[in-house]
């Protein structure tokens, strides 16, 4: 660990080529090239930095206020990596943003898992279609490592679970859930079926049954699949399912946030044996 403090984020940035990594951290589009150019994601607070850590990811390098320097010494003094030390006023000059948590992490990416083989031992995987807002996909991760699912599909055009929103509303879980990504609807279902998996679409469709009757006699291992937040689950999706199903609503309400729709479901479908 090389501790190096930041005085004036302009100078800095020409001195330190690493400081790169955390620049106009909130262009999301930008952020999205650079990660996967550089193949990093980043761990915000300190807490994630620990379980991002303790998932066995290395860091590139650290961006801290003074506060979180002792808190974090023990953990990253094993790496030989710069450790970027400032203020809060010179923290935001950099990232872009007032950073409240006051810790950053530029991460390796690890390498992410084949599907098939992640598939093997799972009974409750959730699958995400074309799910693109981040915060949502945070916010299911974190649900399924509370309420015991096996594993997350995304598909290829669903947000990146890395991207440090996502990671930052899951409140690091996202590095402990396992996931890959599938293929494109049919391979997909296929492939879930090749697996042994029975597929639910969590879906406002005319064939749809009640969550609480499909839940009364599941499947031994379930795909729950859940879509965009705008248009739902394409037909692509709905054709490879086995079972349609609905959460019933009351109140005029037709239907719940992705995130919580799968927190319902997972809770339903949970297995209790």
């Amino acid at each position: 660990m090389r501790v190096i403090r930041i005085e004036d984020a302009a100078d800095a940035a020409l001195a330190e080529p690493a400081l790169e990594d955390y620049v106009r951290l909130t262009d999301v589009a930008l952020r999205r090239s650079i990660e996967t150019e550089r193949g990093l994601y980043m761990a915000e607070s300190p807490k994630v930095i620990r379980r991002a850590l303790a998932a066995g990811h290395a860091p590139r390098s650290v961006l801290l206020q003074d506060q979180w320097l002792g808190d974090l010494r023990a953990e990253l003094e094993r790496f030989d990596v710069p450790v970027f030390v400032a203020d809060a006023t010179v923290l935001e000059e950099v990232a872009g943003f007032r950073m409240h948590r006051g810790a950053l992490a530029a991460m390796h990416r690890p390498e992410l898992p084949d599907s098939a083989r992640l598939l093997a031992d799972a009974r409750r995987v959730v699958v995400l279609e074309d799910v693109v807002d981040h915060t949502n996909v945070g916010a299911v991760f974190r649900s399924v490592a509370g309420l015991g699912a096996d594993a997350v599909l995304v598909t290829p055009r669903c947000a990146d679970p890395l991207y440090r929103r996502s990671v930052r509303v899951s409140m690091g879980t996202v590095l402990q859930v396992p996931w890959a990504r599938l293929p494109d609807w049919p391979e997909a279902g296929r492939m879930l079926r090749a697996a042994g998996f029975a597929v639910a679409a969590l879906a406002l469709d005319d064939r749809a049954v009640d969550l609480d009757a499909y839940a009364a006699e599941p499947p031994d291992r379930v795909a729950l699949v859940l879509g965009s937040e705008g248009d739902g689950l394409s037909r692509h999706a709905l054709a490879a399912a086995d079972a349609v199903v609905r959460i019933p609503m009351a109140g005029g309400v037709d239907s719940l946030n992705v995130a919580a729709a799968s927190a319902v479901a997972m809770w339903a479908l949970r297995v209790r044996d």
